[in-house]
């Protein structure tokens, strides 16, 4: 089984994010930036998570292009979760629920509800323990495949 974490990123946080995900997930994971993915690298029974700002309530437009392409391929037999990083605040927008949907209509199995990370102020750093609430997320993934294995 591959696993990627492919992410997008304005400030590095979600480059923060996905690093510590591929790095407790193990599998061999990967974190890979948008723009450096390749989708033919996918096969069923893969983990593929992806990452990204909230950017204007939604996710980044290279995300959301990524997602579009792999939708037209079709994810059917790949595992799949979503995270977002985002200002703390009670009206924020939710990428990360808009990437699991569309991941799911592509045929993806999702294996864990959206999440997101927070980060202080628009461009961050990321708040104290997100690194770590990652990698407890990463270490959820991973045990939730062995159900879907």
């Amino acid at each position: 089984m591959n696993a990627v974490v492919l992410y997008d990123t304005a400030y590095g946080n979600t480059r923060t994010v996905a690093e510590s995900i591929a790095s407790a997930l193990g599998l061999g994971a990967s974190a890979v930036p948008v723009d450096g993915f390749d989708p033919a690298t996918l096969c069923p029974g893969d983990l593929l998570v992806v990452g990204s700002p909230i950017n204007g309530w939604k996710p980044t437009a290279r995300i959301a292009e990524s997602l579009a392409n792999l939708a037209r391929r079709g994810l059917n037999g790949v595992h799949a979760a979503a995270f977002d990083t985002r200002v703390k605040l009670f009206i924020h927008g939710d990428a990360a629920k808009k990437m699991t949907k569309s991941l799911a209509e592509a045929g993806a199995t999702i294996v864990s509800g959206p999440m997101a990370f927070y980060v202080k102020g628009s461009e961050g750093p990321l708040l104290e323990g997100e690194v770590e609430r990652a990698a407890s997320w990463a270490a959820d993934l991973a045990a939730s495949l062995q159900g879907h294995a």
